[in-house]
C-alpha cells in the first residue's frame, strides 16, 4: 500500500494544480450544509425552497454534461478547465449578492454550469497526465473530491458565522486562485483526433454495462444527496456544529475513497463491493430515520463511509465497462447520476415537510435497494468489471507468492 501510495503522490505539478482547482470545486457541494437554515432564516424561505439550492446546481451540471465533451474536443482540455472556473468564479460571487431565494436559485444554476464544465474536463486531465495509470489517476481525484467535501463544511461553517453571503465570496476566491494555478502550470492539452459530437454521450448509454453503472449511481445519488440536503435542517445546531458533522462525514469519505475502496475490489470484486456498500448505506439511512439527535449525528458520520466506496467503484466502472473513449462514458454517465443529486434535495425535503422528518430517509433507503436490484438483474453487463478485478486478484497472489 505504501508503494501504491508513493505512486500516486509522484505527480506532474500540471495534475497538482488541475487537483487543487478540484477539491475547490467540489467544496462548492458541501459549503452551503452548514448555512442552509441561515439561509432560509436571512431570506425568509422553507427548507424545500433552500434545497432548489442543489435542485438548480445539479440540474444544469447534469445537462450540461452532455455538451462538456463537444467542447472540450473543439477548444482543448486547458481552455475548457478555465471556462469552467470562469463561470464558477463569476456566479459564486453573484449569489453572494442574491436578494431572494430566485436570485440565489437561479446563481447557483450558472454555477452548475462552470462546474460540469470543469469537473469533467479535470477528470480527463488529470487521467491523461498523471503518472502510475489510470486507476491511481481516479483515486487522486476522488481524493481531491473527499477533501474538497470535508473541507466544504468547515469553511462554509467558518465564513457562514460571519455571514452567509461569505462563504459564496469565499468560493469565488479560491477558484480564483485555481484559474491562476491552471493558467501558470498547466500546458495546453493536445485535442482529440476526432471530435466529440453532442449526441455521443447519450449513443454511448446503450451500452449495457454503462447505462446499468449509471441508473444504478442515479438511485444511489437520490440517497446520497438526500443525507447532504436534509440533514442540516433536523440536526438543529449551530453553523459550526452542522460543519463539524459533515467534516467528520467527508473524512470518512475521504478515507474510504481512498484507501478501502481499491482493497475491497480486489478481494470481493465491483458488483460485490456496490451491492454491499448500498446495502450499508440503506441501514444508516434507517439508522438516521430512526434515532433521536446523538444517532442523527453517529449515522450521518458513517454515511460517508458506503459513499466515498461508492464514489471511487462507479467512477472507474463508467471510465473502464464500455468501449466508448472515457470523455465521453463519463459524461453519459454523469449526466444520468447526477439527476438524482437535481431530484433528490426538493423531493426529500418536502417529504420531510409534509410527512415527517424519518420519510426521506426511508425512501433514500428504498432508492438503495432499487439500485441494489438493477446491479443484481443487469450483472451480465458488468462480467468485465469482475473479470479486471478477478485479474488484479490474480496479479497480486502471483507477485505475493513469488516474493
Amino acid at each position: 500500500m505504501s508503494s501504491q501510495s508513493g505512486g500516486m503522490l509522484r505527480q506532474p505539478v500540471s495534475v497538482w494544480a488541475t487537483a487543487f482547482a478540484a477539491v475547490v470545486a467540489f467544496m462548492g457541494i458541501g459549503l452551503v450544509d452548514p448555512i442552509l437554515p441561515s439561509i432560509a432564516k436571512g431570506l425568509k424561505a422553507t427548507p424545500s425552497q433552500v434545497s432548489l439550492l442543489f435542485t438548480s446546481y445539479f440540474l444544469v451540471t447534469a445537462v450540461a454534461m452532455l455538451i462538456t465533451g463537444w467542447v472540450s474536443s473543439r477548444v482543448g482540455g486547458r481552455r475548457t478547465l478555465l471556462l469552467g472556473l470562469s463561470l464558477v468564479v463569476l456566479f459564486a460571487a453573484l449569489a453572494g449578492t442574491s436578494g431572494s431565494v430566485a436570485q440565489l436559485v437561479g446563481f447557483r444554476a450558472g454555477w452548475g454550469l462552470g462546474n460540469a464544465l470543469f469537473v469533467a474536463t479535470a477528470l480527463a486531465v488529470i487521467v491523461g497526465a498523471a503518472s502510475g495509470g489510470a486507476e491511481k489517476a481516479i483515486i487522486l481525484y476522488e481524493a481531491a473530491l473527499g477533501l474538497g467535501i470535508s473541507m466544504g463544511p468547515l469553511l462554509g461553517a467558518a465564513l457562514g458565522d460571519w455571514s452567509w453571503r461569505a462563504p459564496f465570496f469565499g468560493t469565488a476566491t479560491l477558484m480564483a486562485v485555481g484559474f491562476v494555478l491552471i493558467v501558470s502550470l498547466l500546458k495546453e492539452t493536445p485535442r482529440p483526433a476526432v471530435r466529440t459530437r453532442l449526441s455521443d454521450p447519450i449513443r454511448a448509454l446503450a451500452h449495457g454495462g454503462l447505462s446499468t453503472t449509471a441508473f444504478t449511481a442515479l438511485f444511489y445519488n437520490f440517497a446520497f444527496f438526500t443525507v447532504l440536503a436534509f440533514t442540516p435542517f433536523i440536526l438543529g445546531m449551530t453553523a459550526y456544529g452542522i460543519g463539524a458533522v459533515f467534516f467528520g462525514w467527508g473524512v470518512c469519505v475521504a478515507l474510504s475513497s481512498v484507501f478501502a475502496a481499491p482493497w475491497f475490489q480486489r478481494h470481493l470484486g465491483s458488483v460485490r463491493v456496490l451491492c454491499l456498500s448500498l446495502a450499508l448505506l440503506a441501514v444508516f439511512q434507517v439508522g438516521i430515520a430512526l434515532s433521536g439527535h446523538a444517532g442523527i449525528v453517529v449515522f450521518t458520520v458513517l454515511c460517508g463511509i458506503p459513499i466515498g466506496l461508492n464514489n471511487t467503484i462507479f467512477t472507474e466502472a463508467a471510465m473502464e465497462v464500455s468501449d466508448a473513449p472515457r470523455s465521453v462514458a463519463s459524461a453519459g454517465y454523469n449526466f444520468v447520476r447526477w439527476l438524482g443529486g437535481a431530484l433528490a434535495p426538493y423531493i426529500a425535503t418536502k417529504l420531510g415537510e409534509e410527512a415527517g422528518p424519518a420519510m426521506p430517509y426511508y425512501l433514500g433507503a428504498v432508492c438503495c435497494l432499487a439500485g441494489i436490484a438493477v446491479l443484481v438483474t443487469r450483472r451480465r453487463h458488468l462480467a468485465a468489471l469482475d473479470h479486471v478485478d478477478v485479474d488484479h486478484t490474480f496479479q497480486d497472489a502471483t507477485r505475493a507468492a513469488a516474493a
